[in-house]
């Protein structure tokens, strides 16, 4: 579920008010369950019956190991260029709790996510005529109800949800998808998930419903993904065979099913798999065209003006900066082949904190060829691997290399000053592995670079 909890001091749980901010909520949030994740619907589905959940509007969930985030903001942003309201809840965040809610392309307000709160306090707990028990929820639990609360409120055209761990048992699937978007598949998260891509796949594959539309944008799907889509009746749109893309270095088409797409400029967000996703959102939209009729003209312009921080972000600069919350294997290799892509550099510094639950010498071993000096970080969570355990994973890397730079660093932000200090105006930085690592070096706004003997 890569949540952003931090090491806060747990204090005595006091339940917060209407007064109260939104962060002593998040804080209240952390002290209810024994356990970070626990994987279930019960609990979550009971305080959401309690609370009458419903969407009136169209859901699109979106699932997958990698690419989620830039599948919901194609999708916000044709959308919104076509001229509909749309609401996105996406997690984890960058800096700030309430990026995980936009609604009309605009993080929400907080205290609007405390009205959520509020709302779920309200029906989680037991009333006076002792009809109904207490419900723990962990973190992530309470939390997304109270999104999907302030979603339902906000009277949407369009609402876009983001699974956050798996799909089948994560808590936003006790909302039925109209469509369900299901992204690449790789091996992450296996200790709850499955140890194979098919064992996942038919976690992911959970968020399907029968009778509704459900796009697989992974080239390569698991077979258990299709076989649980036929066995449930899902209308089921695959690569290749319900849809396709082509193109060359300028421009590129869509087509799937009577609709067609051309001529179209890539994606701003860069990196060849963005094409993949897109696909994935044009299928998406074609699907439900009937319910969300869309233009050409939208579908130009939302992909001209989507924005997402963090992904393959490219900051202009002297040295030129790059983000990246990759912070697996998979999405490990596609950082490489999108840096080998940028061209030559004649020195790489990389910025590099990761959970400790991630398979870290192959990430490492992925991006060793192309780094020539490590800034390893600690990271404010107990779910992190030390900057002292990257370090040694890193040391016992036998790469063949007569010059190996590595040093460890309390924060992001103190190892990216050290590599901006070490690098000449025509290196690179390369801040990745987390969404925490990431999140450490925009803390005070997107960083613009001066090498230090420029300045």
């Amino acid at each position: 579920m890569n949540e952003n909890t931090s090491m806060t001091e747990i204090t005595p749980l006091t339940t917060p008010n209407n007064s109260s901010s939104l962060q002593q909520w998040l804080n209240y949030c952390e002290q209810l369950h024994d356990k970070p994740i626990d994987m279930g619907l019960s609990r979550v589905r009971e305080v959401a019956q309690r609370m009458g959940l419903h969407f009136k509007c169209p859901v699109i969930t979106v699932a997958g190991t990698n690419g989620k985030g830039s599948t919901c903001a194609l999708t916000e942003s044709i959308l919104s260029q076509a001229g509909y309201k749309t609401g996105v809840f996406t997690s984890p965040h960058l800096v700030h709790f309430e990026e995980r809610l936009r609604i009309g392309g605009v993080a929400v307000d907080p205290k609007s996510l405390v009205t959520g709160f509020l709302a779920v306090e309200a029906a989680r707990v037991s009333d006076s005529s002792g009809d109904f028990d207490d419900v723990s929820l962990t973190y992530f639990e309470f939390t997304t109800l109270a999104i999907l609360h302030v979603m339902t409120e906000s009277k949407l055209d369009i609402a876009i949800l983001e699974v956050g761990l798996g799909g089948r048992l994560d808590a936003v699937n006790i909302i039925d998808a109209d469509c369900a978007i299901i992204t690449s598949i790789d091996l992450d998260h296996m200790e709850y998930l499955g140890d194979s891509r098919e064992k996942i796949g038919f976690e992911k594959a959970g968020v399907m419903r029968t009778g509704a539309i459900a796009v697989v944008s992974d080239p390569v799907p698991p077979t258990s993904v299709v076989t649980y889509a036929n066995a449930i009746g899902t209308d089921l749109w695959l690569v290749g065979r319900d849809f396709s893309v082509e193109g060359d270095k300028l421009q590129w088409s869509w087509s799937g099913r009577g609709k067609r797409y051309a001529g179209l400029a890539y994606p701003a967000l860069r990196g060849a798999n963005q094409l993949i996703n897109a696909a994935g959102v044009l299928a998406a939209l074609t699907a439900l065209r009937d319910r969300l009729p869309i233009t050409a003209q939208a579908v130009r312009n939302g992909l001209a003006f989507v924005e997402l921080p963090g992904r393959f972000q490219i900051i202009p600069g002297e040295p030129t900066l790059v983000l990246d919350v990759a912070h697996n294997p998979h999405a490990i290799a596609t950082l490489a082949l999108n840096l080998d892509a940028m061209g030559y550099s004649p020195c790489t510094h990389a910025v590099f904190g990761a959970m400790a639950d991630k398979n870290i010498p192959q990430m490492i071993a992925r991006m060793n060829p192309l780094v020539d000096k490590w800034y390893f970080t600690d990271l404010p969570t107990t779910r992190a691997a030390t900057a002292a355990q990257l370090l040694e994973f890193w040391q016992a890397i036998d790469n063949g290399r007569r010059e190996r730079y590595g040093s460890r660093f309390e924060t992001p932000a103190q190892a990216l000053r050290a590599a901006i200090s070490d690098a000449q105006p025509t290196d690179r930085i390369v801040v990745f592995g987390s969404f925490y690592t990431v999140g450490g070096v925009l803390e005070n706004g997107v960083p613009k670079l001066t090498a230090q003997h420029l300045t």
